[in-house]
């Protein structure tokens, strides 16, 4: 045990504090004396030498990375070695980019407070509910991997999303759709197959432009949904699982007439490449100018569920053929099916059976009250 004391470069003293742990580890600290004189900073030094013995050194303060130093390693670390779909890797490397650094970037993570995340929230205003809610769950993951990795102790703020207001999804009407696919069929026969996949089968548009002709079953007149396609790379569909479709008369007719062997591919190109989800979209915006019909990302799949529920289908059933995996994405179609809703009302006006059911015998308030009398 040892209190060194040398001048400071600056005037005052320099304490050296050196000696040996119980566990035989040297440890050394140094400091400036708070103190201008000589002797006291020898009495400082050694009060400080005691306070170590007795109660040992200081746990070493962790380094807590800024929000931008560890951007890489959540993306490294979680995002990709936890194999989540390249598409999902690539919506956060965005939010990252365009969203969390601009703001957040510069500040360390333990330091990310309430009113930063109300900052953010400011930040965004412009942006839909959707979308801002997107990028406060990545913040909220992050924050909580620092935690996982021992980075951080603690979230160091609350997090809480915006609501969103549920809109009705987009569809082509029967007759529309109809235009559409005469439209589709007049450009070639892609485009009509495309159109038909996603209106009469329901698939994403990942999944049309990744289905192959060993995922076609003609005979049985059903389509076995096992990839999805994300710029160039093959994936699982959004679900995490596959599913069955049963075709259509027009889609079975359709397929069966463009049967081809260049590429396992169905939807290639005359080389044999295939085409794009862009191309594929591409192809059905212009079936719709041509038709004067609305076009969207999603509007032939909701037209495929609208359609169903408008014909009676139960929500289970449209669930499972779209592949969602919650039945209330399902459910907003259920304005859709007036039918059902006044079945549901015309319950109210037949008759009571004979067993007694509808009619109110005796609450058990009624009973207890009996009881305590």
């Amino acid at each position: 045990m040892s209190v060194k004391l040398r001048p400071y470069r600056n005037g005052g003293w320099e304490v050296d504090i050196q000696f040996r742990l119980p566990d035989g580890t040297r440890h050394r600290e140094r400091y400036k004396a708070p103190v201008e004189s000589k002797s006291g900073a020898l009495r400082w030094g050694q009060d400080r030498e005691r306070h170590l013995l007795q109660h040992g050194p200081e746990p070493a303060k962790k380094e807590v990375p800024t929000l931008e130093e560890f951007a890489p390693k959540f993306l490294e670390g979680y995002a990709k070695a936890d194999r989540h779909k390249p598409s999902g890797v690539a919506s956060k490397e965005t939010i990252l980019r365009i969203h969390l650094i601009p703001v957040l970037g510069e500040q360390q993570l333990d330091a990310i407070s309430n009113a930063q995340v109300q900052r953010l929230k400011l930040h965004l205003k412009d942006r839909a509910a959707k979308t801002v809610n997107n990028v406060l769950t990545v913040l909220n993951v992050m924050l909580k991997t620092a935690v996982e990795w021992e980075m951080i102790d603690q979230l160091p703020c609350s997090i809480r999303l915006l609501p969103v207001a549920r809109r009705d999804a987009a569809f082509h009407d029967f007759e529309a759709y109809e235009r559409l696919l005469e439209g589709a069929r007049s450009i070639d026969w892609r485009t009509y197959v495309i159109a038909l996949l996603g209106g009469e089968g329901g698939m994403r548009a990942g999944e049309i432009v990744a289905l192959e002709w060993a995922d076609i079953d003609l005979e049985r007149r059903q389509i076995s949904i096992r990839h999805s396609d994300w710029r160039g790379q093959l994936t699982s569909p959004k679900s995490g699982r596959g599913r069955f479709v049963a075709m259509t008369e027009r889609v079975a007719t359709a397929l069966r007439k463009q049967r081809h062997l260049r590429s396992p591919r169905v939807l290639c190109l005359d080389d044999g490449k295939p085409i794009t989800r862009q191309g594929a979209w591409s192809r059905v915006r212009y079936a719709a100018h041509r038709a004067n019909v609305p076009t969207g990302v999603h509007i032939l799949r909701h037209t495929f569920c609208s359609h169903l529920v408008m014909r009676g289908a139960a929500m289970r059933s449209v669930q499972e053929l779209v592949g969602h995996q919650d039945l209330t994405m399902t459910q907003r179609y259920s304005h859709l099916s007036p039918a059902a809703l006044i079945d549901t009302v015309r319950l109210l006006e037949s008759r009571v059976a004979e067993s007694g059911r509808g009619e109110i015998l005796e609450t058990a308030e009624g009973r207890d009250r009996k009881l305590k009398s």
